[in-house]
């Protein structure tokens, strides 16, 4: 790739992060309220004609991440049915209801065994505890979910087979989400504006269930998407796994 051509991806994902609503609801940043005035729209317009050779790169690089990350599930459901995409996708759908009900209800204990130990008590003492000491309260309404897209899948076997794998998943959504102050209920941060919110989910083999091992904002899928041209092919990865 070329310096020009490498600026002006940078330049794109900024742009793409900067237009993506920032991470809603679990994992602590508020949705950004950027763009929403009319010459916000108006900006917004202008800068994604001039970027949109780049973006339509980057939405090219996720597809075929996407399609390597089916393509080595599909390999991996000969094997163990808990790789099924569609399985796996109505998982994923059940973490993402529940863990959003949890944090509506400012409590993830409630929810603890869809998530790793360790993400659920950081969520919890971060940002839930901090907001309650701080009189603050986030509000996160999920009208509807959209789309949900496979972006990586890394192999692993930590002591028992499959156990510690990761897969990364996009998952849209429309939906509310604002940080107000608890008695009064002023906008301190984001809008009360339903607005596309697209957030990354990782997933971990922990236990012999896929649980949530971290959530991230739309814009960090590139890097994902980048990632998996790394990686071995699958039937490598799995053989060394299982000589280990």
């Amino acid at each position: 790739m070329t310096g020009w051509n490498q600026r002006g991806l940078m330049l794109a994902t900024i742009l793409w992060l900067a237009c993506e609503p920032a991470l809603a609801g679990p994992g602590g940043t508020i949705a950004k309220a950027a763009f929403e005035t009319f010459w916000g729209r108006v900006a917004l317009g202008a800068l994604t004609i001039i970027f949109l050779p780049l973006i339509l790169m980057v939405l090219v690089r996720e597809k075929l991440a996407e399609r390597r990350t089916r393509k080595d599930l599909r390999f991996m459901t000969e094997r163990d049915p808990r790789f099924d995409w569609l399985t796996i996708q109505q998982r994923a759908k059940d973490c993402f209801h529940r863990v959003h009900s949890g944090w509506e209800k400012e409590d993830l204990t409630l929810v603890s065994d869809w998530m790793t130990t360790w993400y659920w008590q950081n969520q919890q003492q971060v940002f839930l505890d901090k907001w309650k000491r701080e009189g603050l309260v986030n509000v996160c309404n999920v009208k509807r979910m959209g789309k949900i897209r496979p972006l990586l899948f890394v192999h692993r076997n930590l002591g028992h087979e499959h156990e510690g794998s990761l897969l990364v998943i996009s998952m849209t959504a429309h939906m509310q989400d604002y940080l107000a102050k608890r008695v009064g209920g002023q906008v301190v941060e984001g809008s009360k504006r339903y607005k596309e919110v697209e957030t990354v989910w990782s997933f971990t083999m922990d236990g012999g269930d896929w649980k949530v091992s971290d959530i991230e904002e739309g814009g960090v899928s590139l890097a994902y998407a980048k990632l998996i041209g790394e990686l071995p092919p699958i039937e490598t990865t799995l053989n060394s796994d299982l000589s280990a």
